[in-house]
């Protein structure tokens, strides 16, 4: 009997160091996750500068950590983030990633940030088969994409203006909350009258798939000068956040829902960190009338386990260490189909 292939997934594209073990045979057998959340929120965004050096400091005790907790001695292939993201987050991994490989004799892959959120679905136990309609929603990216199989991506609509995680961010320092914005938007919401504010849905009766936030953004604005001029920021913040959060949600589910019924698909993934948002969640699943998956709310936001999985599907790829990879564009397009096509999901049988 072969020896069950493991890939150990390393991701550093922004301001988490993932890392992960995964194994063809058994699944996910272990991942760390580090958040820089806390050093960042002071500045109101990612400090590039501070975000690699924190990976330099984090990176490798989280290997030695998952290592250790699943009882490997080395993988059989890594795999690591080589874009799109912050340039030098992305060396930090890639520099690790191939020195390791070098080190332990194994082949390294470099993986498409993006494709990993695609796939993050795949490490469920009732994973999506391809083909699906794939709604990535983060803090940098707000795209519709057919996913016809492995490595086969159209992008059928994306965010003319800020992503929807940036639309979050930006109201939540408007109604004076902190940094992520989505977790504080969602939670003040849940007190507030999703229907006092009528926000725009921006271009959700367009006919094309593409998303803009910037108008929504601008309503939101006017809405907190109004209530700032006339006294009554406090106790109109519940229900600015909580029409905004439907506003956005009715926005992304009801152009995903055009975007899967115009290509026929009868199966949609939501995926990336405002994927985590449980309104999206709700109203994707009660709106669509084929199969909703998403990946667990904490592999939502950017981890080692979906670049696992991502390696793991794309292991007839993997090569010899080589030069440090680090892309700040990369476009998903451009991805090539594996020389073994997968069938089903490709991995657990």
């Amino acid at each position: 009997m072969s020896t069950p292939t493991i890939t150990l997934g390393i991701e550093t594209s922004c301001d988490e160091t993932g890392v992960a073990l995964f194994s063809v045979e058994k699944g996910l057998i272990a991942h760390a996750l580090h958040s820089q959340v806390d050093l960042h929120a002071v500045y109101g965004g990612v400090v590039p500068e501070i975000a690699s050096r924190d990976h330099i400091r984090m990176l490798l005790p989280l290997i030695q950590q998952v290592m250790d907790e699943a009882g490997v001695q080395k993988p059989d292939a890594i795999a690591y983030t080589a874009g799109p993201g912050l340039v030098g987050a992305l060396m930090v991994g890639s520099g690790m990633a191939n020195g390791l490989g070098l080190a332990w004799g194994c082949p390294v892959i470099a993986i498409h940030h993006m494709e990993g959120h695609l796939l993050a679905p795949m490490l469920e136990e009732n994973p999506p088969q391809f083909p699906f309609l794939a709604l990535l929603v983060s803090g940098g990216h707000t795209m519709l994409i057919a996913v016809r199989d492995l490595g086969e991506y159209e992008i059928l609509g994306t965010t003319l203006d800020d992503a929807a995680g940036e639309a979050f961010d930006k109201t939540a320092k408007l109604l004076g909350l902190g940094y992520p914005g989505g977790p504080l938007i969602a939670a003040l919401a849940e007190s507030g009258d999703e229907g006092r504010f009528a926000f725009p849905r921006p271009m959700l009766n367009k006919p094309n798939l593409d998303f803009s936030f910037s108008g929504l953004k601008t309503a939101v604005m006017l809405e907190v000068r109004r209530a700032e001029a006339s006294g009554e920021l406090a106790e109109s913040r519940a229900d600015i956040a909580a029409s905004f959060q439907r506003a956005a949600v009715d926005t992304l589910v009801g152009k995903a829902i055009k975007a899967a019924e115009s290509e026929s698909l009868a199966r949609i993934v939501v995926a990336g960190g405002v994927g985590a948002n449980r309104l999206l969640r709700s109203e994707i699943a009660r709106r669509f009338s084929g199969e909703v998956f998403y990946p667990r709310f904490e592999f939502c936001t950017d981890n080692g386990a979906m670049i696992a999985v991502a390696g793991a599907l794309r292991m007839t790829e993997a090569g010899a260490a080589e030069e440090i990879r680090a892309q700040a564009r990369w476009s998903l397009e451009s991805l090539a189909v594996p020389a073994a096509k997968s069938s089903g999901t490709g991995i657990n049988g």
